[in-house]
């Protein structure tokens, strides 16, 4: 199974907590006591079913693998007081960062930030009591029990958004993958077509005594706000960084005569269309695929119209590394200095 088909992260599936288990009807019947009265036990508690974040995981596959999952129901009670055993409660593992919503109302039931954070989505149905429980100096011999109560059924959506400081972004073929394996230790697939990239990497950066984590978004197009070329999940993972490199393919500009600036409002377009407070993130702005520019005075034009647009340009290679350390450390201090998500501060 390769990467692109084990990355999962947008998922339907259904959860049916365990019924409880019946009460008991039983009378005592033991020689030498005639009248020995009601002993029927109440029956278990039928199992819950509850999500756990784990940072160790990153893709949604294994609930999309499984679309019904169950918990056990609570055993009957018996005679002689014996109470019924409960339910086993069914824990399942889901990446830091899913967001979980109930489909029958539309409404978000938490967002895991947090490692170990649990959620019970599901809870076991109350066991039935045994007729002893409704002996009364009037009803000495109660003949019947209760049922027990029906576990709750849900249907369940979860929503992955990785979990990142920075952000990559660009046009696809913009050298984001090359530049994420130059920076860290992921390996994201690599080559000289667009779109190579099909699911988000995520790698852990260091520089100077900073560490902290970047996604590789995949090449965004313009219509992605509408979906376009998948761009709507793509673009929910980059909500939660906090600052957003820029890449624009020097190579291109001189190569190929491409437009840069004209693909530069266009994703920024985007990142506004899908939602504006992305457009208020700290923005680094870099020319990657820098090796492939021998006249680096051909630049200069487009340097002038960032400029006027309020942003100083990085040069950068993720072939050569020229540049990367600069960059990292430029990456390291809009970290220190931007302001910390809406997500982070209802955290």
């Amino acid at each position: 199974m390769n990467s692109n088909e084990s990355f999962i992260d947008e998922v339907t599936f259904s959860v049916y907590a365990g019924d409880g288990g019946g009460g008991c009807v039983s009378l005592r019947r033991e020689k030498f006591v005639p009248r020995g009265g009601p002993d029927g036990g109440d029956g278990g508690k039928g199992g819950d079913v509850v999500l756990i974040a784990d940072r160790n995981l990153s893709t949604l596959l294994d609930r999309r693998l499984q679309r019904e999952v169950r918990a056990e129901s609570g055993q009957p009670g018996s005679s002689r007081n014996r109470h019924g055993r409960d339910g086993r409660t069914v824990e399942l593992r889901v990446p830091m960062g899913t967001v979980v919503y109930d489909t029958g109302d539309g409404s978000m039931l938490t967002d895991f930030a947090h490692d170990g954070a649990r959620l019970l989505v599901a809870r076991g149905g109350r066991g039935g009591r045994g007729n002893a429980q409704f002996a009364t100096a009037t009803r000495q011999t109660p003949e019947f029990a209760e049922r027990g109560q029906p576990g709750q059924l849900r249907q369940l959506r979860l929503s992955l958004k990785l979990l990142a400081d920075v952000g990559l972004v660009g046009f696809p073929n913009a050298g984001k993958s090359t530049l994420l394996r130059r920076i860290s230790a992921a390996r994201p697939r690599v080559a000289s077509y667009p779109f190579t990239t099909l699911t988000p990497s995520l790698g852990v950066a260091e520089v100077d005594d900073h560490r902290f984590v970047v996604a590789d978004i995949p090449g965004l197009i313009e219509g992605a706000s509408r979906g376009v070329g998948l761009g709507d999940r793509f673009l929910r993972h980059i909500e939660r960084t906090r600052a957003i490199v820029h890449l624009l393919d020097a190579g291109a500009w001189v190569l190929e005569s491409r437009d840069l600036i004209a693909d530069y409002e266009a994703i920024r377009a985007e990142l506004g269309a899908y939602e504006p407070a992305l457009l208020e993130r700290t923005e680094i702005v870099a020319l990657s695929k820098i090796d492939l520019v021998p006249d680096r005075d051909e630049l200069a034009p487009l340097e002038a119209a960032m400029r006027a647009r309020g942003r100083e340009i990085l040069y950068v290679s993720g072939a050569t590394g020229e540049g990367v350390e600069v960059l990292l450390r430029t990456m390291a201090r809009a970290l220190e200095t931007s302001e910390p998500t809406t997500e982070e501060r209802a955290s």
